[in-house]
């Protein structure tokens, strides 16, 4: 096992970690769960929050498994581990923004 292999798995391990923290984090508010940096979701705009902040968890739990799943490839080959790196987490970023518009909006409180 080279260097290269050990600092690629444990730069993905310390990423899923974080990703894990949020995922965590989400699960145990009672607040609704922003996405956004400097953002705030008001309470009254969400009809169901444990719902929401479930899913949320869950959108960044699954993104912290991509994490780190591409981190313990990279410990078999680093060229395994990047080349998941790119085809999971990359494109997931985009993944992210969609599902969670979707989560919003699933959970949104309408004007009746």
């Amino acid at each position: 096992m080279d260097l290269g292999n050990i600092i690629m798995a444990a730069t993905c391990g310390f990423c899923a970690l974080i990703f894990g923290a949020i995922a965590l984090w989400a699960f145990t508010r009672r607040d609704p769960m922003h996405f956004w940096a400097g953002s705030a979701v008001n309470p009254e705009d969400i009809i169901d929050i444990p719902a929401y902040n479930r899913a949320n968890g869950k959108l960044w739990a699954i993104y912290a498994a991509c994490m780190a799943v591409s981190g313990v490839f990279s410990l078999f080959g680093i060229v395994a581990g990047s080349v998941l790196l790119v085809l999971l987490c990359v494109p997931g970023i985009a993944v992210l923004i969609i599902a969670y518009k979707k989560i919003f909006n699933k959970y949104r409180r309408t004007a009746a």
